[in-house]
């Protein structure tokens, strides 16, 4: 086999996203490089990848007709209540963001720069503007482009709001919505973090939001972990409880942010990334009951004004399993009953990965295979510089091999067989590695490689200009004007 591969637990229950941008699944390991390209790659994109000239690489490939089949059936599976906003900085590439226009209630926005380029690339849609650190250029800005939520992450970036949503002088006729965004402190109980779906866990753990920044296992007998605790620690994201409710005040009826302007509409955590959907709900329940006993505590006023609460993204995407994929029918049906607990909410998410992940592939090809001190290692064209997703989150890059027949030297073809091969880059740093050890029938220079799971955090997280390499290619499939 040609990545660390696991039967796909898909089934008729947990059927993963649509077929569109799913491909064909095999019930037993892989046997040959052709079954693992069809497992990892959709039939679009692999008849298209198989047909790139070898100067169009490497090669960026997306399947927009797949992921808008998927975007579609993650919005089925939700509540049509439940807001569905597409966090940008997955993936902002303007044909990703338009081809899912239609299935999201709107974009997530964490930067001037984003905020500007989303608005440009699907005008009108509305947008919710987050993270640390906003300059007060980018929240004029963000009023400038009528900005449906800001998230308001500490004190003094509300005093910033304030002071310039009065300056306005429409700032009666539209009100400005503000989410604070609440940092909890991890429970006391909490232990361990809480895994994927099919790894080990205390039946307890699934109440409890992870304790630890930890990176995922990999390996072939590694279990998924969450890849980031977002929250429960000491953080420059958001506020804590008390930190927040001394914010209150100000959103009173006589209210400084009320006199000028700006409306507490509810509250926003982004507690913990790479989550099953057992683990998401088990977050998002507590993120609720937050709100509301906020909402109590504070009186009539707040509790009218508070209305919505975002519990975020970070549903899990298992680089170590391909097959396996977040259970939306069961994540959706329990915010279903999430909602009907707390009707005086309007529950709100904002995956990015778990949309965009499955759907784009990076395409390469081998240029030379070698030995060093009893190891193989192929080095590709390209490298983390242009898919830096394995060197930051600690994973081998799931991948297939496309044998290519030819050979046009007159010497012997480096290869390797029936052995584990490491796959690195171009770059001159040893941490430039895309797949570590993986087993391998055949790999040979020439020999095209696709990487899945490409299609978030992949390109636009590089550092592309290291070495001044050329830039990848980029093809973005689908029958419709994306």
């Amino acid at each position: 086999m040609t990545y660390p591969y696991r039967p796909s637990s898909t089934s008729p229950d947990n059927p993963g996203p649509n077929p569109g941008c799913r491909p064909d699944a095999p019930a037993a390991p892989l046997l040959n490089p052709a079954d693992a390209a069809h497992e990892l790659v959709s039939p679009r994109a692999l008849t298209h990848v198989r047909g790139l000239p070898p100067d169009d690489l490497p090669a960026y490939v997306y399947d927009l007709d797949g992921l808008e089949a998927h975007v579609a059936a993650v919005r089925s599976a939700l509540p049509p209540a439940v807001e569905l906003y597409y966090a940008a900085k997955a993936n902002p590439a303007a044909e990703i963001l338009r081809a899912i226009a239609a299935h999201v209630t709107g974009y997530e926005v964490a930067s001037g720069g984003e905020l500007a380029h989303v608005g440009s690339a699907v005008p009108g849609a509305p947008l919710a503007f987050g993270g640390p650190g906003k300059t007060e250029a980018e929240l004029r800005r963000a009023l400038d482009l009528g900005v449906q939520r800001f998230h308001v992450e500490s004190e003094h970036e509300l005093r910033l709001l304030i002071g310039l949503v009065a300056a306005r002088p429409d700032a009666d006729a539209r009100p400005v919505g503000v989410l604070l965004r609440v940092n909890l402190p991890a429970e006391p109980d909490a232990g361990p973090p809480v895994g994927g779906h099919g790894s080990p866990q205390r039946e307890s753990d699934s109440e409890h939001v992870p304790t630890q920044r930890v990176a995922p296992e990999s390996g072939p007998g590694a279990s998924p972990r969450p890849a980031l605790a977002m929250g429960g620690l000491p953080s420059p994201f958001g506020l804590d409880p008390d930190q927040l409710r001394r914010l209150l005040p100000a959103f009173a009826e006589e209210g400084a942010a009320t006199r000028a302007g700006l409306r507490l509409r509810g509250i926003h955590a982004h507690l913990a990334s790479g989550l099953d959907a057992r683990a998401q709900l088990a977050v998002a329940g507590r993120i609720a009951g937050f709100a509301r006993t906020l909402a109590t505590e504070a009186g009539p006023w707040f509790a009218a004004q508070l209305t919505e609460v975002n519990v975020g993204g970070g549903m899990a995407v298992d680089y170590g399993r391909p097959g396996e994929r977040f259970d939306w029918a069961a994540y959706g049906t329990g915010l279903g009953e999430l909602a009907a607990r707390y009707p005086e909410f309007t529950l709100r998410i904002e995956p990015g990965r778990a949309l965009a992940a499955y759907c784009g592939w990076y395409v390469t090809e081998v240029l030379d295979v070698k030995h060093s001190q009893g190891e193989a290692f192929a080095v590709l064209r390209g490298g983390t510089h242009h898919l830096r997703t394995p060197a930051t989150k600690g994973h081998d890059q799931p991948f297939a091999v496309l044998p290519v027949d030819e050979w046009p030297r007159p010497w012997p073809r480096p290869a390797v067989t029936g052995e584990p091969v490491t796959l690195t880059g171009q770059l001159c740093t040893p941490k430039d590695v895309l797949a570590t050890r993986v087993p391998t029938e055949r790999l040979r220079a020439a020999d095209r490689v696709v990487f899945a799971l490409a299609g978030a955090y992949a390109w636009n997280i590089s550092h592309h200009d290291f070495l001044m390499h050329p830039r990848p290619v980029f093809h973005y499939l689908g029958s419709a004007p994306y």
